[in-house]
C-alpha cells in the first residue's frame, strides 16, 4: 500500500468485494469489526474487488479514492464510500446504466453497443445527469441477447458448472468510451447496493469476467482498468493487434482474431492466386496505418511480392486527393486493389472511380465493409461486383431463434432503468411508447401505446434474421470459454492444485487472477466444430470466413460465403476456398493476373531485375538435378540424394532403380534361356529314366549321370537369384547355390573322369585292383566331400562378410544402380577359384584319356565339356569386372547359362542321340566291342 500521510494517522481498513456478498451458498463470514479511534483493523475477503479505505473520523466524504496496481491507491476515478454510520457503507455514485441483469451464483458482465447516440448537458450549475443514449440498434441488442442465451443454455447443461447457476450484468456503452467505463467501474465495483458489515450480509456475487468491448479504443482503456483487478476481459470484436501485449493487458483475452492474422489471411488469398503485384488504400487512422505496417513488414520477410502503390484516402470530401488516387490506380498495371478503410471512405473513393470509369480491377476487402450494405449501390455494380475480402467466422448456434422471440417485457423491464433495454427494444420494434404508473413521460407523442402483448412472429425485422452470425458467434464464443474456466476450477482435486501449497481455487474465495489461470488453459469444441482455445497473448486460434460479391445484372448484390482462412497451433496460415463459387467480374470469369513481369513456369527461377522492385525479374531454367516446383519460385532446389529432376524441371522424380529385371528384354531373354535350360535338364532326365536299363545310360555309373542333370538343373535355376531387384536373401543365396550347384555338378564330372580313367586300368591285365577304389560308395563319398568343402566356404562367407544389396549412386547420376556387394572379395574369390580347380582338375583328366578306346571315349566329350566351361568362367573375370551395375549381373548369368549349356549339350547330347536316334547302337555288345586306341 503506498506511503500516503493519511497512512500515518489512525486508520481502519475495509476490504470490500466487487459487490457486497455472494448470495448462499456462497457465503462469506465478514470479521466483526472494531472501529474506533486509534485501533487499526485490516479484514481481506477473497474475491474482493476495491480495497476501501476509512478513516473513523478524518476521511473526507469529498475526496475521490481509486484502486492502483496490486490494490494500492490514488489517483482520480471511482467514487469513495460515504459513511453513513459506524458499521455501513455504500458507494459515493450510483451510474444509471441501461442494462439487463440475471441473478445467478456467479455473474458475468458484458459490455455492448446498443445504441448509437447520447446527448448529455453539464453546466455543473446543478448536479450533472447521466448521458442518454438512443438510436436503438437491433445488431447490438441481439448480440447481448445471444449473452443472455449461451447464460441459460449453461445454466440447463448438466455436464457444464453443475449446481451452479450463472447471472449477468449486461449494460449498453452506447459507442462511448466513458459510459464503458461506467459501465466496467459498476461491474468491478458494484451497482451501490448497500453494505451492513455484521455477521450476516447480503447483495449480489462479484462479476468474475467480463465479455466486451465492442470497439479496440474502448476496450484497450476499459481492459487497462480492469487489468489491475486481473479481471478477467473477453472481447468479441476488438481486434487492435497491440491487445495481445501481455504486459500491457494481462487479463485480456478476445474470440475474433487480431488485426495481424487479418493481414496474413489478405496475403495467402494473394498467394492463393499468384498476385504478386498490388495496391493498399487505406485510411488516414490507426487502422489503417496499422495495416500497412503489417503488409510491408510481412511482405519484406516474405519477399516475391511487392506494393506497386501505397496511398492513404483523406478523411472528410478532399475529392482532388481522392481524384490523384484514383488517377495512379488507373494508371498502374496491378489489377488487384486492396483496401482497408470504413464503408463512408468507400463511398467517396468509389463515386471517383465511377466518374473515371476505372474498371478491370479485383477488389479485395477488409472485414471493416465487406459485409455493409452501403455499398450495394446498382451503379457500383460493374466495379465492385467480384470483391473479395474476409469478414468474421460465421456460426450456427441452435435454439437462439426460439430465445429470442420469448424476449417480452415484464415488470422489471418496464419499471427499471437497470433493466430497461427489453423495453427500448420493444418500442423501437413496434414503433410504440410504454407509459409506467408513476413516470412522467416529457412532451406530447404521437406513439401508440404498447401492450406488451404484441408478437415478434407477425413482423420481418433484421433482428430474427440469423442466417449471418458473426459477432453474435464470438459472443457465444467467449461466454463458453469463461464457463469453461470456471467449470475447470470445480474439477480441481484438492492437493494437486496448480497454486501454491498444490491447493485449488474455490467459489467462495475465488480470486479474479485463478480464474485466469483456467481461462488460459481452456481448449473445446463448440457445437459447429471450431475450436476454442487461447495463446499466450489472450488471441483465439484466428479463423476467418472468405467472402465474395455476386452481383447478377438484374439482381441485388449477394455476399457469399467461399471459403475459410485459419491459423493453426503451428501458426501456418490454412486458407480453404471453393473457386468454383467465386464470382469473377472479368471476360474471361477467370481470377486476373496481377503481376509486374509474367510468372516465370515451373522449372525456371527469376533473376531480379538490377534497381527494381523484387516483382519483376527474368526467368532462368534450372540446371539438371535442380526443380523449383512453384511458379515464381526465387531459386531452384537440388533433388535430395535419391531423386532427380524430370525433363520439366519442376519436380523431383525418385531416381530410377537400375537392376537386371524380369520385365525388360535382356531380363526376359535370360529368364527364357534359364528355364528352358531346367526344362532341357528335365527332359533329357526323363529319356534317361525312361531308358534307365539300356547300356548308354548304365555304363560308367549312371547315379552319377543323374546326379549331373540334377546339378545342371539347379545351376540353370539359380541364374534366377541373378535377376529381379536385389534383396537381402537373394545377395546372399545367388553366390551360395551359384557355388554349390557347380561344385556338385563339377565333381561329379571329376569322379564320373576318374571311374573312367580306372575302368580303363582296369580293363588291362593286372589292372583290376585299381576299381576298388572307385565302388560306387566311394563315389559318392568323394562327391558330397567335395561339395562340402565349398558349403563351408560358403557358410563362413555368409556368416563373416554376408553380400548384401547396394545403392550405388557413383555410376549415373539421374538412376541408382542396385546391386549386391559381394561382403567379402576373399570369400567370392575362394567361391570362384574352388570351382576353377576342380574344373582344371576334370579337364586334365580328361585330357590325359582322351587316348581311350571310341568304347570308352565319354572322356573325350568330357574334356571338350570342361574346355568350354573353363573358357566361359576365364571370359568370365574381365568382362565382370568391366561391367557397370545390371550388366555385371547379366554376365554372371550369362556365364552360368553358357557353361550349363555347354557341359548339357557335351555331356548328354551324343547319349541322348543314341538313345533316340541311334538305339541300334545301344546295346551291350556295341559298346563292349573293342575298339582301336586314339593316336
Amino acid at each position: 500500500m503506498a506511503k500516503t500521510k493519511a497512512h500515518k494517522q489512525h486508520i481502519s481498513h475495509v476490504s470490500m468485494l466487487h459487490q457486497p456478498c455472494l448470495r448462499p451458498p456462497i457465503r462469506l463470514r465478514l470479521h466483526q469489526l472494531a472501529l474506533a479511534k486509534g485501533q487499526a483493523v485490516e479484514n481481506k475477503i477473497p474475491g474482493q474487488g476495491l480495497v476501501v479505505l476509512l478513516h473513523h473520523d478524518r476521511l473526507s466524504p469529498h475526496r475521490p479514492v481509486t484502486p492502483g496496481v496490486d490494490g494500492e491507491w490514488g489517483g482520480v476515478g471511482q467514487y469513495p464510500t460515504r459513511c453513513n454510520g459506524p458499521f455501513s457503507c455504500r458507494l459515493r455514485k450510483q451510474f444509471n446504466l441501461n442494462g439487463m441483469h440475471k441473478s445467478g451464483d456467479v455473474i458475468l458482465g458484458g459490455i455492448f453497443e446498443i445504441n448509437f447516440f447520447t446527448t448529455s448537458s453539464e453546466h455543473f450549475t446543478s448536479e450533472p445527469k447521466d448521458p442518454i443514449c438512443y438510436g436503438f440498434d437491433l445488431i447490438g441488442f441481439r448480440q447481448a441477447q445471444t449473452m443472455a442465451f449461451a447464460v441459460d443454455e449453461i445454466n440447463g447443461n448438466s455436464k457444464l458448472l453443475p449446481n451452479i447457476s450463472l447471472g449477468y450484468s449486461l449494460y449498453d456503452s452506447c459507442v462511448k468510451l466513458g459510459i464503458s467505463f461506467r459501465a466496467a467501474l459498476s461491474m468491478t465495483s458494484g451497482r451501490g447496493e448497500p453494505f451492513q458489515l455484521n455477521e450476516s450480509c447480503y447483495g449480489n456475487p462479484p462479476v468474475l469476467g467480463i465479455v466486451g468491448d465492442t470497439s479496440s479504443t474502448r476496450t484497450i482503456a476499459v481492459s487497462s482498468i480492469v487489468s489491475l483487478y486481473r479481471l478477467p476481459m473477453v472481447s468479441y470484436y476488438a481486434t487492435c493487434s497491440c491487445l495481445s501485449d501481455r504486459k500491457r493487458f494481462p487479463s485480456f483475452f478476445r474470440t475474433i482474431p487480431s488485426d495481424a492474422f487479418q493481414v496474413r489471411a489478405m496475403l495467402q488469398i494473394l498467394r492463393r492466386f499468384n498476385w504478386t503485384w498490388f495496391g493498399l488504400l487505406i485510411i488516414d487512422e490507426d487502422y489503417g496505418r496499422h495495416a500497412a505496417r503489417l503488409f510491408q513488414s510481412d511482405l519484406a520477410q516474405s519477399g516475391g511480392s511487392c506494393l506497386a502503390y501505397l496511398e492513404v484516402l483523406p478523411q472528410g470530401n478532399d475529392m482532388a486527393e481522392i481524384q490523384r488516387i484514383v488517377g495512379i490506380m488507373k494508371k498502374s498495371t496491378s489489377h488487384v486493389v486492396i483496401v482497408f478503410a470504413h464503408p463512408s471512405n468507400m463511398l467517396n473513393l468509389m463515386e471517383e472511380v465511377v466518374k473515371q470509369n476505372v474498371t478491370g480491377l479485383q477488389w479485395m476487402a477488409s472485414e471493416a465493409w465487406i459485409e455493409d450494405k452501403v455499398l450495394h449501390i446498382p451503379s457500383y455494380r460493374p466495379f465492385l461486383a467480384g470483391t473479395l475480402g474476409i469478414a468474421i467466422r460465421r456460426g450456427e448456434i441452435p435454439g437462439l431463434r426460439e430465445f429470442l422471440l420469448r424476449i417480452r417485457p415484464d415488470n422489471d423491464t418496464l419499471s427499471s432503468q437497470d433493466h430497461n433495454l427489453v423495453k427500448q427494444f420493444w418500442e423501437h420494434v413496434f414503433q410504440c411508447k410504454f407509459v409506467i404508473p408513476g413516470m412522467e413521460f416529457e412532451g406530447q407523442t404521437l406513439e401508440r401505446l404498447c401492450t406488451g402483448n404484441e408478437s415478434l412472429r407477425n413482423i420481418e425485422t433484421e433482428f430474427l434474421d440469423l442466417s449471418n452470425l458473426r459477432p453474435e458467434y464470438n459472443v457465444y464464443k467467449a461466454v463458453y470459454a469463461l464457463a469453461h474456466a470456471l467449470h475447470d476450477i470445480l474439477q480441481c482435486v484438492p492437493g494437486s492444485g496448480p497454486f501454491q501449497g498444490q491447493s485449488c481455487a474455490s467459489l467462495q474465495g475465488l480470486e479474479p487472477w485463478q480464474i485466469l489461470y483456467y481461462l488460459q488453459k481452456v481448449n473445446f469444441t463448440t457445437d459447429f466444430g471450431d475450436q476454442v482455445s487461447f495463446d499466450e497473448n489472450g488471441d483465439a486460434l484466428p479463423i476467418y470466413d472468405v467472402m465474395n460479391w455476386r452481383w447478377p445484372p438484374d439482381g441485388r448484390a449477394e455476399v457469399k460465403n467461399v471459403g475459410e482462412v485459419k491459423e493453426m497451433a503451428s501458426k501456418i496460415v490454412h486458407l480453404i476456398l471453393d473457386e468454383d463459387k467465386i464470382f469473377w467480374n472479368f471476360e474471361s470469369k477467370k481470377p486476373p493476373r496481377s503481376v509486374c513481369s509474367e510468372s516465370c513456369p515451373q522449372g525456371n527461377r527469376m533473376a531480379r531485375k538490377k534497381g527494381e522492385p523484387v516483382c519483376c525479374f527474368d526467368c532462368i531454367p534450372c540446371s539438371e538435378g535442380e526443380v523449383s516446383n512453384e511458379t515464381d519460385s526465387t531459386e531452384c532446389t537440388s533433388c535430395p540424394g535419391n531423386f532427380w529432376s524430370n525433363l520439366q524441371r519442376n519436380h523431383c522424380v525418385p531416381k530410377s532403380m537400375e537392376f537386371l529385371s524380369y520385365v525388360e528384354p535382356l531380363g526376359i531373354s535370360l529368364t527364357t534361356a534359364s528355364l528352358f535350360g531346367a526344362l532341357l535338364c528335365i527332359i533329357v532326365l526323363g529319356i534317361f529314366t525312361h531308358h534307365r536299363t539300356t547300356p548308354v545310360v548304365r555304363a560308367n555309373n549312371s547315379e552319377l549321370s543323374f546326379l549331373i542333370l540334377l546339378s545342371l538343373k539347379l545351376c540353370f535355376l539359380c541364374s534366377l537369384f541373378f535377376i529381379g531387384q536385389p534383396r537381402l536373401w537373394t545377395c546372399q543365396l545367388r553366390h551360395a547355390a551359384f557355388g554349390i550347384s557347380f561344385v556338385l555338378c563339377v565333381s561329379c564330372i571329376l569322379v564320373k573322369t576318374m571311374v573312367v580313367l580306372a575302368v580303363f586300368k582296369a580293363s588291362k591285365p593286372g589292372g583290376g585292383g585299381s576299381l576298388k577304389w572307385f565302388g560306387v560308395m566311394q563315389q559318392r563319398g568323394t562327391v558330397v566331400f567335395l561339395t562340402l568343402i565349398q558349403a563351408a566356404v560358403c557358410t563362413t562367407w555368409l556368416v563373416s562378410s554376408s553380400p548384401a544389396p547396394h545403392e550405388n549412386k557413383g555410376y549415373y547420376n539421374d538412376r541408382i544402380v542396385v546391386e549386391c556387394v559381394v561382403g567379402s572379395t576373399v570369400g567370392f574369390g575362394v567361391l570362384l577359384g574352388y570351382i576353377g580347380l576342380l574344373a582344371v582338375l576334370s579337364f586334365l583328366l580328361a585330357f590325359l584319356a582322351r587316348n581311350l578306346p571310341d568304347n570308352f571315349n565319354e572322356a573325350k566329350f568330357i574334356t571338350f565339356s570342361t574346355l568350354v566351361f573353363c573358357a566361359v568362367w576365364i571370359a568370365f573375370i574381365p568382362a565382370y569386372i568391366n561391367s557397370p551395375g545390371k550388366y555385371a549381373d547379366a554376365v554372371e548369368v550369362f556365364a552360368i547359362l553358357a557353361s550349363s549349356f555347354g557341359l548339357l549339350l557335351a555331356l548328354f547330347g551324343p547319349k541322348c542321340y543314341i538313345i533316340l536316334l541311334k538305339p541300334e547302337k545301344n546295346t551291350k555288345k556295341a559298346l563292349m566291342g573293342r575298339g582301336t586306341p586314339r593316336s
